[in-house]
């Protein structure tokens, strides 16, 4: 196995905590929106919610029964430090949330709930956004929520190369199939399952691309001085440099590149266009490492 490079004790603690409070948010989010509601979130938790939904088996007791062992796997053949994080996050999920509803923590109050008991478009909406900020902000703090991710991190870590968005896609596939026999032969539940499936995974996403995009320019012009400048005084950004040759003309190019925020990308129009024989490529960068600080003028 491949030995980690330890990261320093404040950062492991800041880690810990983040991932306590995630756990705890989950289970909130799970009492109050999910098991109230006819319909199954994705992953295993969707076939942990249908059991409880059909046997009433607390989702607390499976998620304690089927992540144990994951981790232990998952630390056995793949990462160790990923899975003891996880299997802590998992651990406190489960017992916080054994704690909402054996009533030791009463919220019952609290619970959204329509009238007929039904589930709605409000609640996978709501708990789909909040899953998937919970999901982003493990990941980004070396975790995950458990359950499959342990076995995609196994599967990973045996077949880099290998797509996982595959098996992600077909198990959340196999949840909202089951939940239309589950849930009284209905068609309302699988279209949840596949709307808050929808909101996790975009707002992971924004969670763990949002803060590090950018938009990268490329450009071709005769003017790189003037424009670099323009970019380092109205942009807070620098540009690189490259000498090019034209494919038609064999002429003698300057290529510059350019990384910078989404939201400047009107601003870096408008300097490109003081300069009109200035020939542009735009393209989106999900995600940027290293020094990107804005330049202090």
């Amino acid at each position: 196995m491949q030995q980690q490079t330890k990261p320093p004790l404040g950062r492991v603690l800041w880690d810990y905590a983040v991932l306590l409070m995630m756990a705890v948010v989950m289970a909130l989010n799970y009492y109050l929106l999910i098991l109230s509601n006819a319909f199954a979130p994705s992953g295993l938790n969707g076939i942990a919610t249908m059991l409880q939904y059909v046997f009433h088996f607390s989702i607390g007791y499976f998620s304690l029964i089927v992540n144990i062992p994951l981790a232990i796997l998952c630390a056995l053949m793949a990462d160790r430090r990923f899975a003891l994080r996880t299997l802590v996050f998992s651990l406190v999920f489960s017992g916080v949330l054994l704690l909402f509803q054996n009533k030791v923590i009463d919220l019952s109050k609290f619970v959204y709930q329509t009238p007929d008991g039904k589930s709605t478009l409000l609640a996978p909406v709501i708990s789909g956004a909040i899953n998937g900020f919970l999901y982003g902000m493990t990941i980004r703090h070396g975790a995950s929520t458990g359950g499959t991710d342990f076995i995609a991190e196994i599967i990973h870590h045996k077949k880099p190369a290998y797509s996982l968005t595959h098996v992600v896609l077909i198990m959340n596939c196999v949840v909202a199939g089951i939940s239309y026999f589950v849930y009284d032969y209905n068609i309302e539940p699988v279209a949840l399952c596949i709307i808050y499936s929808l909101l996790t995974t975009s707002v992971s996403d924004w969670i763990l691309q949002g803060s590090k995009a950018a938009v990268r320019v490329e450009m071709i012009t005769a003017h790189p001085e003037e424009i670099t400048q323009a970019i380092i005084t109205e942009l807070h950004h620098s540009a690189t440099i490259l000498q090019a040759v034209g494919g038609y003309s064999h002429q003698q190019k300057t290529l510059l590149v350019c990384v910078i925020n989404r939201h400047q990308v009107t601003k870096m129009t408008e300097i490109i266009s003081a300069f009109p024989d200035t020939f542009a490529v735009v393209s989106n960068v999900s995600e940027t490492l290293g020094n990107f600080k804005r330049i202090r003028n």
